[in-house]
This record gives C-alpha cells, structure tokens and sequence, in this order.
C-alpha cells in the first residue's frame, strides 16, 4: 500500500521544465494564428477608424448636451 501512494504521487516540475513548456504552448498557439490579407487588414482597420470616429461623437454630442442641460438648470 505504502507503495502505491508514492508511485502514484505527481512529481513536481521544476522551474526549467515549467519554462520549457511554457515556451512550447507559445510555439504551439503561435502556430495556430492565421494572418491576415493585406485587404483584410485594410477593411479591419477601416472599420475599427469609423467604429471610434462614431464614439467620439456620441461622447462629444453628450459632453456638449449634458453642458448645455446643466447650464440652462443652474445657470
């Protein structure tokens, strides 16, 4: 019995072996990126330009709308 519980107990990695297979689920996930056309990056950037550009504005609108509201209670 005494055995079978010590065989059965994981051995702790190392600080090297940790590293290692942390370099090498890197590897592994870098492998699995697929990289995009230049046309695709083109319009991916296009559309995150136009989604912050319409942002700006909705902040900017109620900037402009919360300042007039709150001059035209207290002021």
């Amino acid at each position: 019995m005494a055995k079978a519980k010590n065989s059965e107990k994981a051995i702790k990695p190392n600080i090297f072996m940790l590293i290692g297979l942390f370099i090498k689920q890197i590897i592994d996930e870098l492998r699995k990126v697929v990289t995009p056309t230049s046309k695709e990056l083109f319009f991916w950037s296009l559309a995150v330009f136009i989604f912050v550009l319409l942002l700006m504005a909705l902040v900017t609108g109620m900037d402009y709308g919360l300042g007039k509201l709150t001059l035209w209670i207290f002021g």
